[in-house]
């Protein structure tokens, strides 16, 4: 099978179960962020495995795969008859990183002030995880508001996933023994 279709070639996606629509089309942007914030997923996630915060690596994997699950739901239109085939976030999933955001912060200093991104390197790959998972959730607001409809759960795990790519950056650092960087107010 040839990866290249040329279909894409004037401007236009292919979406399962909604045919062909503009690339520009906030279903696509959506799917995009969330397709990127995989990638950089996959990315930490080869970063920490070998390392003192190796056992983030299932949870990346976990997540990794729910996020495919997240794409399909945001690609394919609701009233599609595709759209009961697919995979969807439930409310567990979103349980889930509640309670993987609970378990890593017991091993972490309370946080009494903000911290600058960064630190050790997988802390900082998180952190840019983090906010690339915030303009996913920044895009699906975007394709709810222009009257697409999307379940409000994906929108729901994509707020609380940025909550946990947080607390894996702090854990990172903490198993890494590099110290956070506080903000200093003023200084600039």
């Amino acid at each position: 099978m040839r990866i290249y279709t040329k279909t894409g070639d004037d401007g236009t996606t292919g979406m399962f179960g909604a045919g062909r629509i503009p690339k520009h089309h906030p279903r696509v942007a959506a799917n995009g962020d969330v397709d990127e914030l995989n990638a950089w997923l996959g990315l930490c996630r080869a970063r920490v495995q070998n390392s003192a915060a190796a056992p983030l690596a299932a949870l990346l994997a976990r997540i990794q795969n729910t996020l495919f699950s997240v794409g399909a739901q945001i690609t394919t239109p609701q009233q599609s008859a595709a759209y009961a085939n697919i995979p969807k976030v439930v409310a567990a999933d979103i349980t889930w990183l509640e309670a993987a955001i609970d378990r890593l912060t017991v091993d972490l200093p309370e946080l009494t002030q903000f911290i600058l991104p960064g630190g050790s390197l997988a802390a900082s790959m998180l952190h840019v995880a983090r906010t690339v998972c915030r303009r996913a959730e920044r895009s699906v607001a975007a394709a709810r508001a222009a009257d697409i409809p999307l379940d409000p759960l994906v929108l729901q795990y994509l707020n609380r996933l940025s909550d946990l790519l947080f607390t894996m950056a702090r854990w990172a650092n903490h198993c890494e023994q590099t110290p956070e960087i506080p903000w200093q107010k003023g200084k600039g």
